[in-house]
Order: C-alpha cells, then structure tokens, then sequence
C-alpha cells in the first residue's frame, strides 16, 4: 500500500508544469523563513525574561546578604559587649555577696533519758509510758502505725518517770517527735504540768501549721509551706540556757537566754477534737554530750545515736543530716582523720536480718558522706547487728542506745 502511494507522489510531481514547480518551492522557502523568524522572535523574548529574573534575583541575594552581615555585625557586637560585661563583673569581686544560712544545725543528744516508739501498745488504751494531766488521749493506729491520738477535752499528758516530781531534763537536752496536725496548735511545756511548779514568764512553745511561737519569738516556715494534714519532724535544743526549734530540715526559734529553766515535758493538743484529733509518734527525750572532736581524741571514736533509718530499712530520715554535716566538716578539717562506719542494732527481731540491716545502714552512711565530698579511700563501713550492746535490751532507753552508728577511728 505504501509503496503504491509514493508512486503516486512520483507520477503527480511529473505531471506538474516547471511554473507549478517553482510556485510551490518558493512558498515552502517563504513558510521555513517565516518560522525561522517567529522562532528567533521568541528566543530573544526569552532572553530578555530570563535577564530580568537573574536581575531581580541578584537584587534579592543582594539584599539577604546585607540583612545577615547586619545580624552577624549584632551577634558580634552583643557578644563583645558580654565580654566586656563579665570582664567588668570579674574586676568588681566586691560587688557581688553570697548569704550562707545555717538552717538546720540540729544535733540530737547521744544519750537517750527517755523513748516511746509505742512499740507493743494496745489500741485504745492509754499509752504506758504516759500520765495523763487532761483531756482525753489513748493509743491508735493511723496510717499503720501506732500513734498517740489527742481526742478532746484539751488533752495534755506527760512522760511517766519515776523522777517526774524534780527536774528531770539536764543543762543540755534535745526533744523530738513526729506531729501530724489537723489544724492548729499544738504546745510543748518546759515543765511537767502535773507534778512541777509552773516556772516564772513564758514556758511553752507553740506549733501551728504554718509555724512556730515562743514568746517572744515566733516565725513562719519559709516559702508559705504548711505541715496541715501531714507528718512534720518536730526538733528542740537547749543548751545552758539557749533553746532552738526546728520543724522538719528548718530552724524557726532561736532563743538566746531562755528566762527559766526547762524542768519537764508536758504535750497539750489545745484544740483537738473527736472530729479533728492529733496525732504524734517516735517520741524520744536526750541529754546532749560533749564536741564530737572532742570524744574522737577522747575514745578514738564517735557514738551518734541521732542518725536514724525508717523501719526495718536502710533509707535515711532528713533529722540525721545535722550529724552528718558535723561529721563531714570535721573530717574536711582534719584531713589525717579517717572513719570506719559502723552499724548496730538492738536486740529485737532475727540476728541475721539484724547483721545485714547494720551493714546496710553502715554502707548508706558512709555512701552520704562521699556524696558529700569525702575521699572514698578515707572511709569503710561494717555491720555489728546486736552483738555489741552499750546498754542492757530490757528497757526502750537500752534499746534505743543500742541502736546507733559508730565512727571508728582507723
């Protein structure tokens, strides 16, 4: 078929005239020139498009740049100028003060005079080691542990000693106890409301939710935290004449001259009720001793008995950093003097779980004292569980003594 058309073509060129011919070779050369023409046309459209984006984009670039030289001529100058503001803060090293606040300077006394973890008590009973001088207050369980509930009747009640007639407390003593307090105020005497002779001026410290006041001193926890419905560390020293309180890690009483003499403790929950009762725990009377350098040189080592554990456990209390932080610095001033820490425990429960308890706590010591910033190689730790007693298992003063950390020379 293809092949019959192109004769065709062949058989019509030859039956064209020469004018014909010519007619149509000189049309087809005028198209080609015409395209030729409209294509150069366009080209050059194109060209002159083409030169005004690069134009419009080097302006853009142009532009870009000046803006970031700007931003980097900024950058350099806000740098220099904090260079030259630091060199000037460095320069005036007086200008600039640091307050370092002591507020927890707490150190429990080493010898314990009186202890009740009401270990043993029977719920809804009178608490043993307790007399009453008001009120209503009995054993009960809350949170599941024995506590001592103040109920109503503005209950106040005092430690039962054979001695609670004369002055019981010594020219140096802490008092600690864990409050949980609904609303507010629970008061702590320095006398023995039942059997002693209320003392001249003011005698009594008073705790509230957010606070302390011992006339005339009184002052808020920082940062207005509140200890409403919740366990609060409560800590007291005196010490010849001069008393502090402290509520949890915080000191908030620091009296110079006290204008009696603390004889007794007596607890008052003036404003507890049936509906809104007190609680405390853990309530434990202590004479204080001598400087701890001062027994290092004396029995080559240190008997803490304020550094405490939560039950059966190797977990730190916050009350024990006071003893901790002493024992640091005195070890920072004396680089020669270097400690074995030493666990004991009472007699109560299994003699291996008691051994290993020790060592634990030893260990959680010592592991506080090197976070702390004391070479490694300065410290050991060691469990004695219950075998080496200070004093006798048959009392909760024994028991409480036995139950201590020791820092060994070595």
């Amino acid at each position: 078929m293809k092949t019959f058309l192109k004769i065709l073509v062949v058989v019509a060129v030859f039956l064209l005239t020469p004018q014909q011919v010519e007619a149509q070779f000189l049309k087809k050369l005028a198209k080609k020139a015409e395209d030729k023409i409209e294509r150069e046309a366009e080209r050059r459209a194109q060209r002159r498009v083409d030169k005004k984006i690069d134009e419009k984009y080097d302006e853009i670039e142009d532009e870009i740049d000046g803006k970031n030289k700007k931003k980097e001529e900024k950058k350099t100058n806000k740098k220099s100028k904090k260079e030259k503001d630091k060199n000037i803060d460095n320069n005036k090293t007086d200008t600039k003060l640091i307050m370092v606040w002591n507020k927890f300077d707490f150190i429990p006394g080493d010898k314990i005079i009186f202890e009740d973890n009401l270990i043993g008590e029977e719920n809804g009973e009178f608490p043993s080691r307790w007399d009453l001088h008001d009120g209503n207050a009995e054993n009960a369980v809350f949170g599941n542990e024995n506590v001592i509930m103040f109920r109503d009747g503005a209950p106040s009640i005092v430690p039962y000693l054979k001695n609670s007639k004369s002055d019981y407390l010594p020219e140096v003593f802490t008092v600690e106890f864990d409050l949980y307090l609904p609303s507010n105020d629970f008061t702590v005497y320095f006398y023995d409301k039942k059997n002693q002779s209320q003392p001249n001026g003011s005698s009594y410290l008073s705790i509230s939710t957010n606070g302390m006041f011992f006339r005339p001193a009184s002052s808020e926890i920082p940062g207005k935290k509140t200890i409403k419905e919740t366990w609060a560390h409560i800590a007291i020293a005196y010490t010849n004449g001069k008393l502090k309180a402290y509520i949890d890690e915080t000191r908030l009483i620091n009296i110079p001259h006290l204008p009696f003499n603390p004889s007794g403790i007596t607890l008052l929950g003036y404003h507890a009720s049936n509906k809104h009762p007190y609680f405390i725990k853990n309530f434990r009377i202590a004479e204080g001793g001598v400087k701890y350098y001062d027994r290092f040189l004396q029995n080559g080592k240190i008997i803490a008995n304020g550094i405490r554990f939560d039950i059966n456990k190797a977990t730190l209390r916050p009350e024990s950093m006071g003893i901790i932080n002493k024992i640091v610095i005195l070890m920072k001033d004396n680089p020669d003097i270097n400690f074995s820490v030493e666990g004991h425990t009472d007699s109560d429960g299994d003699d291996a779980f008691n051994l290993k308890l020790s060592e634990n706590r030893a260990k959680t010591v010592m592991n506080t004292m090197i976070n702390m910033g004391i070479a490694s190689n300065r410290l050991a730790f060691k469990g004695m569980g219950e075998s080496k007693p200070i004093e006798s298992n048959g009392t909760p003063e024994g028991k409480a003594n036995n139950r201590r950390v020791e820092f060994v020379k070595m």
